[in-house]
């Protein structure tokens, strides 16, 4: 058996996690206020078509839009309405903005565990529509951000994230017709396109990759026409299981991102299962299994709520298990708990 300590991850000190803690609440409270107004029309308008006066709901800067009928007393108090819960929206967004902002400075200047600066908008914008933790899982090395914040520290030597994001579709209720992935992309950046070569990824114009994987349950759930179109891979199954990890990070430049990601336990045996994986990108399978130890020993020193025991090993397939078994042997020794 391994002789080793809590060194396998290093605590927040006390300022750091009282910076991440604020960061939470305040994004918490930017984003309400940014899913409030995304909720709204884009603008109500008194309208006069033909010499007659109606409401009209704008859609877009153009001016389109759709009349709601004429103009009555009742429109109006309609369109007052509207602009005063507007303009509160927009206050509360300002005022959490500010605060926000300040946050993610601070935890920069802490060096608190960071992500990549490009995942962020295209984060923050899943977010924004709700479709982290329900549609959309993180199942990339940026997850890894997140489980140092469920450990409550750094996890040492951990491999660094890589110029991607990974998105796992885990929709239950079928999205007919509806274009959820690209309409997001699409909304961070019109330059992303569908690489004609891997139908399964998009790229901006500054060849940033995102990929978009789904698991053989799961796939039937997604419009025909949405893009990009990923292939079902039986080993995504995987992360459906257990409870996921919902942590606020911060970017290099210090934005906020959320970052909903698979159970610690089961990503981390994924990963060593793919280290294996005859088909695997060789450049990527030492980083895989280092990834895998890495983590467990984090989840077994520092992450309560996920347990590595005999309930856990039960639930494990056969592919999976020895993967478990073996690193159970060698499984760090927890530091004495101090009162």
């Amino acid at each position: 058996m391994r002789d080793k300590s809590l060194k396998s991850v290093r605590p927040f000190s006390d300022e750091q996690a009282r910076i991440l803690i604020n960061l939470r609440r305040r994004y918490e409270v930017w984003i309400e206020a940014e899913r409030a107004l995304a909720a709204m029309p884009y603008d109500l308008r008194r309208k006069e078509v033909g010499g007659r006066v109606y409401l009209y709901e704008i859609h877009d800067r153009n001016g389109n839009g759709k009349s709601l009928g004429a103009w009555s007393e009742e429109q109006g108090q309609k369109l007052e309405a509207y602009r005063a819960a507007k303009a509160e929206a927009k206050e509360r967004r300002a005022g959490s903005r500010a605060a926000l902002e300040e946050s993610g400075r601070l935890a920069r200047a802490v060096r608190v565990p960071m992500i990549a600066n490009a995942a962020g908008p295209i984060l923050r914008e899943a977010d924004r529509r709700e479709l982290l933790g329900s549609t959309l899982l993180v199942v990339c090395t940026n997850t890894m951000a997140a489980y140092a914040l469920e450990a409550a520290g750094f996890i040492q030597d951990i491999p660094d994230e890589t110029a991607d994001l990974d998105l796992a579709w885990m929709e239950t209720e079928a999205r007919d017709q509806q274009q959820v992935l690209w309409e997001m992309l699409k909304a961070v950046d019109p330059t992303f396109t569908v690489n004609t070569e891997r139908t399964f990824q998009a790229r901006n114009s500054k060849a940033y990759e995102v990929e978009i994987l789904v698991a053989p349950s799961r796939i039937g759930t997604m419009a025909r026409t949405d893009r990009p179109r990923p292939v079902a891979l039986p080993e995504q199954e995987w992360l459906l299981n257990g409870r996921t990890v919902d942590q606020v990070v911060i970017c290099r430049d210090g934005s906020p991102a959320r970052l909903v990601a698979p159970d610690p336990r089961w990503f981390a045996l994924q990963k060593l299962w793919m280290s294996k994986k005859p088909t695997r990108d060789p450049l990527k399978r030492d980083k895989d299994f280092k990834q895998g130890v890495l983590l467990l020993d984090a989840i077994e020193l520092a992450m309560p709520a996920y347990p590595l025991d005999d309930a856990f090993e039960a639930t494990l397939p056969g592919e999976l298990a020895p993967y478990y078994v073996h690193w159970s042997e060698r499984r760090p020794v927890r530091a004495q708990q101090r009162w």
